[in-house]
């Protein structure tokens, strides 16, 4: 009697969602040990990807998170002066977002800890096996803004 395996594609969707939210957890774990959370972090890391001059619409867009959300993260993280916001030239009402020379200091060193922290989930791979991985992630996010058309 033959064993039939499943189809792989119909797992992939599942792992990939598991093993993100754990890859999350760690990675949030340890940057929490250096008293940095999500809300702080992510918010300097999506905008140094970006770049500067986001705006909080599409910035919200970026951290899944709703504009009042945003807005709060944003109040602190300009209180602590990481970020200012500038009105948008061609928009009266909205506002970009760019990192301080502050803002950008704690980018490297929140990388840093990023990088340890993955360093450590990744020792397993080779570096070829992690640029096949970084191929695929860049093909399936490519089908889906064909199918969505937005990025």
């Amino acid at each position: 009697m033959a064993i039939i395996l499943p189809d792989p594609k119909r797992l992939i969707g599942i792992r990939f969602s598991m093993l993100a939210r754990r890859w999350r957890h760690e990675v949030e774990s340890s940057l929490a040990e250096a008293g940095l959370s999500d809300a702080t972090w992510a918010p300097l890391v999506h905008l140094s990807e970006g770049g500067d001059g986001q705006s909080q619409k599409h910035l919200a867009a970026r951290l899944g998170i709703d504009a009042s959300s945003l807005v709060r993260l944003l109040d602190i993280l300009e209180r602590q002066s990481l970020i200012e916001r500038r009105p948008d030239q061609n928009d009266g009402r909205a506002r970009r977002v760019f990192l301080t020379p502050d803002g950008e200091g704690r980018v490297a060193h929140i990388r840093n800890l990023l990088w340890q922290a993955e360093e450590l989930l990744l020792a397993d791979l080779s570096d070829e096996e992690a640029q096949v991985m970084l191929d695929c992630f860049a093909r399936i996010d490519a089908r889906i803004t064909d199918i969505r058309g937005v990025a």
